[in-house]
């Protein structure tokens, strides 16, 4: 088979269409979820963009190369509001006629040191971040579990859920919840429809602030394996691999260029003694 053909080929083999439905949240913004977005769009799903805010008036511009991505719809509203999700489904389902893929991108995170953590800031974190997974996953998949096809649920976490830094407090436990929900939402789903699935991306470091000290990227470059940061992109080949692989569910995949398993290149040789 080319290799031009292989992936329409692949896409109708998994969802019966090699036009499938996505709707990746977080991605009006030209963040990770834009980048899913566009990679996505360029192997041939139809695309759902999703924002936070809708914009105030019409004359408002579209958001920064939405004509280069060629959407097909546009989402707005919280996700941690359940009737926003609900209206979603609905939305994308009457407009498209189906929904195959949702890869969830949205999410906040800022530091906050523990002296001035508060409960609100807790919420806040819990409600966006796990929450809000949980209703997309809960409502999408539901609505997949009625289609013969199925879907693939893709959920965003963070690699350093199993080795956290300081002044995340509240981010790192809302986003732990994450792999819990996938693993969770995969067994109930899949029971009720064994071709719908649930996986998790857990990133490294991609996309680095723009004034981010030269000294703390090069200290992030030494962390990883692979000596590069990454890139949203990188983020969207991994979910296509996980939208198109139909034998792999409840799994959390790394993409973070080896960092979660690499201990540095200082091992101390006495606290690793040979025996």
């Amino acid at each position: 088979m080319e290799a031009q053909s292989l992936i329409p080929s692949r896409m109708h083999e998994v969802f019966g269409t090699a036009e499938p439905v996505a709707l990746v949240t977080g991605s009006v913004k030209p963040r990770v979820g834009r980048g899913v977005a566009r990679l996505l769009r360029t192997a041939g799903f139809r695309i759902v963009l999703h924002g936070h805010h809708e914009p105030e008036t019409s004359q408002q511009p579209a958001p920064e190369s939405d004509a280069p991505l060629g959407c097909d719809l546009t989402v707005y509203g919280p996700v941690e509001k359940e009737e926003a999700v609900r209206r979603w489904v609905e939305q994308i389902v009457g407009r498209m006629g189906r929904i195959d893929c949702v890869v969830h991108t949205a999410a906040i995170w800022h530091p906050i040191p523990l002296e001035k953590l508060t409960a609100a800031d807790y919420d806040q974190m819990y409600r966006i971040n796990a929450l809000g997974t949980a209703l997309v996953n809960q409502h999408f998949g539901l609505r997949m579990c009625q289609q013969e096809s199925g879907g693939a649920l893709i959920n965003i976490g963070d690699w350093a859920i199993c080795r956290p830094y300081r002044d995340f407090a509240a981010y790192f436990p809302s986003k732990a919840a994450v792999d819990s929900i996938t693993k969770t939402m995969a067994v109930e789903l899949g029971q009720r429809n064994p071709r719908v699935r649930v996986n998790a991306i857990l990133p490294g470091p991609v996309k680095l602030r723009d004034d981010l000290p030269e000294s703390r990227r090069q200290q992030i470059l030494a962390e990883s394996l692979l000596k590069r940061i990454g890139t949203p992109e990188d983020v969207g080949w991994a979910a296509l691999y996980l939208a198109l692989s139909p034998f792999v569910t409840g799994a959390s995949v790394p993409v973070d260029g080896g960092r979660t398993i690499y201990a540095g290149p200082a091992a101390d040789p006495i606290a690793h003694p040979d025996v």
